[in-house]
């Protein structure tokens, strides 16, 4: 993907991609960004387990169609050049993570969550292993392995009635 590319697909001059966007990266990271907030916004069904399952959900849908494996090339790149990392890091994954963090409180203030777990680790433990079935291409990136994930993760995430 160049500059030159996104420019003639989108009508829009050079110039004013870089008057936007400090470089390719950061159009696609937005682009992505987009999308996955269309396939997986913040769902606030009133469940913890129900908000992460439609949320992941929403993100393995978005991992299994044809931008999903152009974003699994972005986080290879990412890998090797530090510029590709941190438009990833700083524009995406945070944006993403703080959504996590938002459903990872409602859950525990609702007393469904422990409280006493790091919610950075939890929300590693729900939304790491799509993000892993997509670059490794292991398993199936379905409903069906959102609703697994989801339940697996939750189980050791839940809090304990009459644990207290």
């Amino acid at each position: 993907m160049t500059t030159e590319q996104i420019a003639a697909r989108s009508g829009a001059s050079k110039a004013t991609i870089y008057k936007w966007w400090p470089n390719k990266y950061a159009v696609a990271v937005e682009a992505f960004l987009s999308e996955m907030f269309a396939e997986s916004a913040d769902p606030d069904t009133g469940s913890a387990r129900e908000d992460f399952r439609i949320a992941l959900r929403g993100l393995l849908h978005f991992y299994a169609s044809p931008t999903g494996r152009v974003f699994a090339q972005l986080v290879g790149e990412a890998q090797l050049d530090p510029l590709v990392r941190a438009e990833l890091r700083d524009h995406l994954v945070q944006s993403r993570r703080q959504l996590g963090r938002v459903m990872w409180e409602r859950g525990v203030a609702r007393g469904e969550l422990r409280p006493d777990v790091d919610p950075d680790v939890a929300i590693d433990l729900i939304f790491g292993p799509g993000l892993y079935r997509l670059v490794t291409g292991h398993a199936p990136l379905d409903a069906a392995a959102a609703d697994a994930i989801v339940d697996a993760a939750v189980s050791g995430l839940a809090r304990c009635a009459g644990c207290d």
